[in-house]
């Protein structure tokens, strides 16, 4: 048949059609100049936030300083120095705040403390760690504690009564402290506080930002004191543009909308084209039919059970992640499905961005590809951050404001493993949620979006770096080196130690994901060998050795020595103590003893607690703990940080709290309480570990066993305490081993709590090597 194609629309047509199209172009202008307007007020109230936060800041550490100072002139004084030679501590504190505008009360204690300990919950334990900082400092500090039922500003200061040790206590109101925040003008609708730790001293706005109010932190100088601050999120601009883009754009569409108008009347020519004959031969009816079929829309497609269709392994479905061997259990098409079960999460909850990243391993690229297929099925939108560790994956989540992420990485497994970390709504998933993914996958459960979720790729390494220099530099330069076993860490380690101001010497720092020197598991002694050798050769400060993925960290000193994560958790916890007297401190059941006591007599209140970082991780969030760590390396801060494991940024912590001491970074890590000890020790078997941990606590809980003397915790695992040592048995939730440690007063003892161990496994495993 013959058809007409019209050419261009008549001019009447043009001028009814015309007013239409201006409307909608005057309509798209109007959104992106709200767009951009909205985002120009959120980033001028922002700006009018940091210069109230800094006015703080600066009006904080002012107060801060000049109390101090006020309390050393006062301390010089000759009345007051006589009457502590005369050792009249009340007399002295009567001249100490004699015409000192505001004081409520001052007294002075003996350095030893033992009344002030002897009822420590009572005494308060923020005062403690203030009067133990003073003595340990040698000078006036301040910090916000707990006196009278109500938090005050308490100054302590080094003394001495009648020639014995002692330290001075003035109490302040709050009111000196937080006169900066009154008088800071803050915008509406934003959140500004006066921060110690995890409590909030003062705080001024919309209390619903707090949570997020540490993205705007900003450090009073050394108090432990902190401004945080927070404003609302503001949408992007259509298409993700900014304020400038979008108040262009809107321009642009006004024009277009006035040129349609002009057009409507007739103010523009219109161009004629000739009318375009095209002949075209009539389809047959079974040509119809099946030109319908192949134009048809298709069905939304609808999940099946997947035991239909692949034999899914429920074991790679672990106590706190994923992992499995890939090519066998892990391939792209399960890394889909498991994607797609944490998008149906996701979307119970109601959440929509989800940030992934990989690491450094050779079958990285298509188990993240399968992941993100599956999240985008599932209608969520994907932010690829590319290769970069699990710990940066994890930032990426707050600092994107997703609150959702997965983490490929096989961690410090071996290179035919892989796995997956998952983080949705800001909780790291474990049991039950965990095995909750798999029964989804299993009986076909998954959310099928009617359109699939976005995806853009965008690098974080940068901000992160950023992020953490911007907190932390080190106070004198230190030379380390780093040893990332060729793990993912080696990409980014080196220049994050460098931009806290540390001299850096990378081992190992390409990224190979078959692990060509060692394995990336810095808990084995037996891998930390080629990185003592490279301390000693270069004569640095210290070695560093970081996991597979980065979220764990080993150190070792200049002369050699293997210092324990467990140990390093004590100067950890001395450091964060100092700042927030009385915080909880979480470690696991493979900690030294010796840790507990540590934490109290640093004015600390410690927890052990079971193994696994999003066992621990959930627990911090259950009990809002300052810090954790586990013997395996992970450690969890809390102050300061976002409470997730980070090996790179406990790096960073390490080296700040060593630069500023007077002593090497040996003498430092000498100073911390020590014992014999054993590393962990790893017994592989057949079968499931938990079940022959279950028999052997039932055997020596018997009446008659040696064992029948000890503390027993059974957690995790079965942890006997006797007077003079320890032992541990517990199951791997990563892979088929017993892991087991001891920890003992003198080799005497320890050969005795390893010899029971050994002795009851060996009814349990008779053809096992029992070698430890």
């Amino acid at each position: 048949m013959v058809q007409m194609q019209a050419g261009p629309l008549s001019a009447g047509q043009v001028r009814r059609s015309a007013p239409l199209l201006a409307l909608l172009l005057a309509l798209l202008a109007a959104w992106f100049a709200w767009s951009g307007v909205a985002q120009w007020r959120a980033d001028a109230r922002e700006q009018q936030l940091v210069a109230a936060r800094d006015g703080m800041v600066a009006a904080a550490a002012a107060a801060v300083a000049a109390q101090t100072r006020a309390l050393d002139e006062r301390l010089a004084r000759e009345d007051v120095q006589a009457a502590l030679a005369a050792a009249d501590p009340a007399a002295a504190a009567a001249a100490l705040t004699a015409g000192w505008n505001g004081v409520e009360h001052a007294q002075f204690l003996r350095a030893d403390l033992v009344g002030a300990y002897a009822d420590a919950a009572g005494f308060g334990y923020a005062r403690l760690g203030l009067l133990e900082k003073a003595m340990s400092d040698g000078a006036a500090v301040a910090a916000v504690v707990r006196d009278e039922g109500a938090p005050r500003l308490g100054l302590a200061a080094p003394a001495a009564l009648a020639g014995v040790p002692a330290v001075a206590y003035v109490r302040l109101p709050l009111a000196s402290l937080t006169a900066g925040l009154e008088q800071a003008a803050v915008p509406g609708g934003a959140y500004l506080a006066l921060r110690q730790g995890g409590y909030n001293v003062a705080e001024r706005g919309d209390a619903a930002l707090a949570g997020s109010a540490d993205v705007l932190s900003r450090e009073v100088g050394k108090t432990g004191l902190r401004a945080a601050a927070a404003v609302p999120d503001v949408a992007r601009g259509p298409f993700g543009l900014g304020a400038i883009p979008c108040l262009v754009a809107a321009v642009v569409l006004a024009l277009l909308a006035v040129l349609a108008m002009l057009l409507a009347y007739g103010k523009l020519p219109q161009v004629r084209r000739k009318a375009v004959v095209v002949e075209e031969e009539t389809p047959t009816l079974g040509q119809t039919i099946r030109r319908d079929q192949e134009t048809a829309p298709a069905a939304p497609a609808r999940a099946a059970p997947v035991v239909a269709e692949v034999q899914l392994t429920p074991g790679i479905f672990r106590a706190y992640d994923i992992r499995g061997v890939v090519g066998r259990e892990l391939t792209p098409q399960v890394a889909a499905w498991i994607g797609q079960a944490i998008g149906s999460v996701m979307a119970e909850q109601g959440l929509t961005e989800i940030v992934v990243g990989r690491d450094g391993r050779l079958s990285g690229p298509e188990l993240a590809g399968g992941l993100i297929e599956g999240l985008r099925k599932a209608g969520r939108n994907v932010i690829d951050v590319g290769m970069v560790p699990t710990p940066v994956v994890y930032f990426a989540a707050y600092h994107l404001r997703a609150g959702s992420g997965v983490a490929v990485t096989g961690s410090h497994n071996p290179p035919d493993y892989n796995g997956f970390k998952v983080v949705v709504g800001g909780e790291t998933l474990s049991g039950t949620a965990i095995h909750d993914l798999y029964a989804r996958i299993r009986d076909g459960r998954l959310l099928q979006a009617d359109s699939v979720g976005s995806l853009q790729q965008q690098a974080v390494d940068e901000d992160y770096i950023r992020r953490i220099a911007d907190d932390v530099q080190l106070e004198r330069p230190l030379k380390v080196v780093a040893d990332a076993g060729n793990g993912v860490a080696g990409d980014i380690a080196p220049r994050l130690l460098e931009a806290i101001g540390a001299e850096v010497i990378p081992l190992y720092c390409d990224v190979d994901g078959s692990f060509p020197n060692h394995h990336p598991d810095p808990s084995d002694p037996h891998n930390l060998e080629d990185l003592i050798a490279t301390v000693k050769r270069f004569d640095a400060d210290l070695g560093l050795a970081f996991d597979g993925d980065g979220d764990r960290l080993g150190v070792v000193t200049k002369e050699g020595q293997i210092i324990f994560p467990d140990r390093l958790l004590m100067l950890y916890a001395a450091d964060v103590l100092m700042r927030n007297p009385g915080a909880l401190v979480i470690y696991d059941v493979k900690c030294t003893g010796k840790l507990s006591d540590y934490i109290l007599r640093h004015g600390g209140s410690p927890l052990m607690w079971k193994t696994g970082h999003s066992l621990i991780k959930s627990k911090m969030r259950e009990t809002e703990a300052e810090l954790a760590g586990e013997m395996s390396g992970h450690f969890f801060f809390k102050e300061r940080w976002y409470g997730f494991d980070d090996g790179l940024y406990s790096a960073a912590r390490l080296l700040e709290i060593l630069a500023g001491r007077f002593e090497t970074p040996s003498e430092v890590l000498a100073e911390l309480p020590d014992s014999v000890a054993t590393p962990e020790i790893k017994v592989p078997m057949d079968g499931d570990p938990h079940v022959l941990v279950a028999q052997f606590a039932a055997a020596v809980q018997a009446e008659g066993t040696e064992f029948a003397n000890a503390r027993l915790a059974t957690i995790d695992g079965l942890r006997a305490d006797w007077n003079d040592g320890w032992g541990l048995l517990r199951a791997s939730n990563t892979t088929p081993v017993l892991v087991l440690r001891f920890e003992a007063e003198s080799e005497q003892a320890l050969a005795r709590i390893k010899n029971l161990y050994r002795e009851q496994l060996r009814v349990l495993l008779p053809e096992a090597t029992l070698d430890f």
